[in-house]
């Protein structure tokens, strides 16, 4: 069963709290991370790439030079491919990547995140995070409290508007919710910072 210390917002450790060994001490697999990572940035793809084919550009009604006897390759319309300006063969149409994986990898996936963090000790335990005001100030000196350099993930049980509001700001800090954590961010993010509350929710809820 995994150990972690945790922190109050001054960076003093006040406690111990031992974590699930069923979502943050799995066997990391590589291979459903892969396949997730890949699907969540499939889905985030537009797709609104767009060519014009030979029937779609504008022109080339008529042919450029006769059929025959100019000792020239024949050639019907200036809009062909071959010419500058002419349309475009088997170019991208607008379409959607999107696809489905299966939950059951999904979760695996997560979970295997998780327990990455963990093992390489990237994940920050909270006592808690309150604030008073709207302020970016104060969420500097509580990463700056706890030695966090790096881009940090913070996690949160649920919705906080002075929290949210004052995270915003600070380019390489992303706010996250128990229900909005996806194996992308928390890779992307070298520190997992987490409250209490929030570990106690995602143990419940991925169990």
């Amino acid at each position: 069963m995994p150990k972690v210390d945790v922190y109050d917002m001054s960076g003093s450790v006040v406690g111990e709290y031992n974590l699930s060994d069923d979502i943050f001490g799995i066997e990391i697999n590589q291979d459903a991370i892969h396949q997730v990572v890949l699907n969540q940035l499939a889905n985030k793809r537009q797709g609104t790439q767009s060519t014009k084919t030979i029937s779609e550009v504008r022109g080339g009604g008529a042919r450029p030079w006769r059929q025959k006897g100019t000792g020239r390759a024949r050639q019907g319309s200036t809009r062909s491919a071959q010419w500058v300006g002419g349309g475009i063969s088997l170019g991208p149409k607008p379409r959607s990547y999107s696809y489905t994986v299966p939950r059951k990898l999904k979760r695996l996936a997560l979970k295997s995140a998780l327990s990455s963090k963990v093992a390489d000790k990237e994940l920050i335990l909270l006592e808690q995070l309150s604030i008073d005001e709207i302020k970016t100030k104060l969420i500097v000196e509580v990463l700056s409290n706890l030695n966090i350099n790096e881009k940090v993930l913070v996690v949160i049980d649920q919705p906080d508007e002075k929290i949210q509001k004052s995270i915003r700001n600070i380019p390489d800090a992303k706010i996250a919710f128990v229900n909005t954590i996806n194996v992308y961010d928390i890779l992307k993010y070298e520190k997992f910072l987490v409250t209490k509350a929030a570990v106690s929710k995602i143990e419940e809820v991925y169990a």
